[in-house]
């Protein structure tokens, strides 16, 4: 004995816990780890801390818990099962893809829906080894997390007849100016830029600082510019 912790007792839960989480994790199959959405996130963790209380917890009775962890089981089970026959129960425990970008543009309520900001949308795109936004022609945030993008079709990966033409020295890394109207002014005199050039270049395409929802400067020197959905009142 150590304390009120039977050794023995503690040695054989752990190993019958251990043994069940192992046939557990074979019925469950892999879409545990393979397609982790929220569901299974969660799923996940409580099959762990109940395991955890089944091995560790001298004070929980052993069956008791065995029972609590074949009834979570079986529900994920029959969850698993009535999303493969039926649409709607899998878009409720593991929701659907949303559309981020289409056909080069931000769609900005989708975006909001999500709680993503425009530098988070960057974020995961500089994760695919993508810097602009520019070169997106359509992005998709799925269930599990992750983004799926499509490149516009000059930015897609060359082929063996491509692979002679001439590709330019970047003037600039890709940087985004404005975002949801605001000036970035770090990241503006970093590029080495004033307010006063910027507005001199929305001057030249007629437009308001309210009325950009994203502005980047692109390699070359040039501008993204993303309009807002609903323009300003003001023009």
């Amino acid at each position: 004995m150590f304390g009120n912790v039977d050794f023995f007792e503690m040695l054989i839960r752990t190993i019958a816990t251990f043994s069940f989480l192992l046939l557990l994790t074979r019925m469950l199959g892999k879409e545990q780890m393979s397609q982790l959405t929220f569901f299974n996130y969660i799923t996940g963790i409580t099959i762990g801390s109940i395991a955890a209380d089944i091995a560790g917890q001298s004070e929980t009775p052993f069956f008791n818990g065995l029972i609590s962890l074949i009834c979570w089981a079986l529900l994920t089970l029959l969850v698993s099962y009535l999303g493969m026959k039926f649409a709607k129960v899998r878009s409720i425990t593991d929701g659907r893809p949303t559309v981020v970008m289409k056909n080069g543009k931000i769609v900005e309520d989708e975006l909001s829906k999500l709680r993503l900001n425009v530098d988070e949308l960057s974020m995961l795109l500089r994760e695919q080894q993508i810097f602009s936004i520019s070169e997106v022609e359509q992005a998709v945030f799925e269930p599990n997390g992750h983004l799926s993008v499509l490149l516009k079709t000059e930015h897609q990966p060359v082929t063996k007849s491509d692979q002679k033409k001439f590709v330019a020295t970047p003037l600039y890394v890709p940087t985004g100016l404005v975002a949801d109207g605001v000036i970035q002014e770090k990241q503006l005199h970093g590029v080495g830029f004033s307010k006063q050039w910027l507005k001199t270049q929305l001057d030249k395409h007629k437009l308001k600082l309210e009325d950009i929802f994203y502005l980047e400067l692109q390699s070359d020197g040039t501008l993204f510019i993303d309009k807002r959905d609903k323009p300003s009142k003001n023009n």
